[in-house]
């Protein structure tokens, strides 16, 4: 990137799910005259939509958006991806602008674009059939049994209940021999911009509250229909997510349409539980509640 790090800002906003993000990083965008990157892991996906709860069509059309149905879920998708897509994109959005905005709740994504991750080596795609397979066969103890047994390092450092990361650090260990954390170096990466980080949070009962309501407007909005056509797809590794999976075991007979509501938002609380815990460990984010946010003294 050929751009000055003493004009250049990438603004952060990120925070657990359904506590305001997209809002506030329009707004945003509408005060700097500036363009989004979503870092949400799953909006990147055109047949995911009412599930992912991604931008209306009004909310997008008030500022521009990037990696906002920008793939499809066969296609192979990863956080190295994002990397380098990313920033080539910024590098773009930096010579018309001064100012870019990142906005999601996918941690991994916004450390990517942030500080960098180490290179890791592809993995096979039949080894990671297999373990999502394995996954869906037998659930997720013997996934974190086999982790514990090959890579004890990463037992224990990672979320032991996000099936995507065991299955993530299996399949490296599995396609190379080598322990998944071994590739772990931490180390940060300089950008040529500096990043301005905005975490959002409010009052737990009143997120889980809204929480609970985004379910029941994607149901009504007809999340059953949309998980249903995606039904052929259900192996690949970016529909297993909350609100899909739940579903899926909806249509397997397995639960009844209201116990996998009511799961989906029992889900995706914890999720956002998990999320903050992981957005907690940055200290460089400051924090603020959606609606006391100050975009004149952040912009």
């Amino acid at each position: 990137m050929d751009t000055n790090p003493e004009t250049k800002t990438l603004f952060v906003i990120t925070g657990p799910t359904a506590v305001g993000k997209t809002a506030v990083a329009i707004a945003l965008a509408k005060k700097l005259k500036t363009e989004i990157i979503s870092a949400d892991s799953r909006q990147f996906y055109r047949e995911m939509s009412i599930g992912t709860a991604k931008p209306t069509p009004e909310e997008l059309a008030q500022a521009k958006h990037h990696f906002v149905d920008s793939h499809s879920i066969k296609d192979s998708f990863s956080v190295g991806d994002f990397e380098v897509q990313g920033l080539a994109l910024l590098d773009e959005i930096f010579k018309k602008h001064d100012t870019a905005i990142l906005v999601g709740g996918s941690g991994l994504y916004i450390k990517a674009i942030c500080e960098g991750f180490d290179k890791l080596p592809s993995a096979s795609p039949e080894v990671r059939e297999r373990l999502n397979l394995e996954f869906k066969n037998d659930g997720i103890i013997p996934l974190q049994e086999k982790l514990k047994a090959v890579d004890p390092v990463y037992y224990s450092q990672v979320d032991l209940n996000n099936p995507q990361r065991l299955i993530r650090a299996l399949e490296v260990f599995e396609s190379t021999g080598i322990p998944f954390s071994s590739y772990r170096k931490s180390t940060i990466n300089a950008r040529p911009f500096r990043c301005v980080k905005i975490g959002l949070d409010l009052p737990r009962e009143i997120l889980y509250q809204r929480i609970n309501q985004r379910v029941d407007d994607m149901v009504k909005q007809g999340l059953v229909e949309e998980v249903r056509s995606v039904l052929p797809y259900r192996h690949l590794n970016a529909l297993n997510t909350v609100g899909y999976s739940e579903l899926f075991d909806y249509f397997d007979g397995k639960i009844s349409l209201e116990n996998a509501i009511e799961l989906i938002k029992q889900n995706t609380r914890r999720f956002a539980k998990r999320q903050l815990t992981w957005f907690r460990k940055d200290k460089d984010l400051n924090w603020y509640a959606p609606g006391e946010v100050d975009l004149n003294m952040i912009a």
